[in-house]
């Protein structure tokens, strides 16, 4: 978040930010939340999003999974910058199988330039939410570049 930015600020830049990125719109994900430090994704489950035995496909997980790390790091950068992953390793600990699913980012540690952040996956089943992933990730903070905002 800019210094002198107000939470609803940063919550309007952070969620304008997310409704540009296509793919979350083609696969139906949306922003449940964003608070400084922290974001949290869903996405419902969709049979056209899986892999060949029905579970959620492992690039959807991760896909979801490095947009929730990047904007936990984009709510606590400034307002003219932008946000890029640069790297991410996931672990992948259980079958995506749920009538939804859920990623939320924490940021661990914001950088002036680097921003490590991880995202847990829970797949949601039975009342219940079950651990499934789990992503780390090395998030930019982007200063300067034309063409590239949010």
């Amino acid at each position: 978040m800019g210094k002198d930015e107000s939470l609803e600020a940063m919550e309007a830049r952070v969620r304008a930010s997310f409704e540009r990125q296509q793919i979350m719109n083609t696969i139906d994900a949306t922003l449940v939340s964003v608070s400084p430090g922290s974001a949290e994704i869903r996405l419902p489950y969709r049979a056209d999003l899986t892999q060949q035995h029905g579970f959620l496909h492992a690039g959807v997980v991760a896909t979801i999974a490095d947009s929730a790390c990047g904007y936990a790091a984009f709510s606590l950068m400034p307002p003219e910058a932008a946000v890029l992953s640069i790297e991410y390793k996931i672990n992948l600990m259980a079958p995506a199988e749920g009538s939804a699913f859920t990623a939320r980012g924490k940021v661990l540690r914001a950088g002036k330039t680097i921003t490590v952040c991880q995202a847990d996956v829970h797949a949601l089943r039975d009342g219940g939410e079950r651990l499934i992933a789990t992503l780390i990730a090395t998030i930019m903070t982007v200063r300067d570049r034309p063409g590239l905002a949010g």
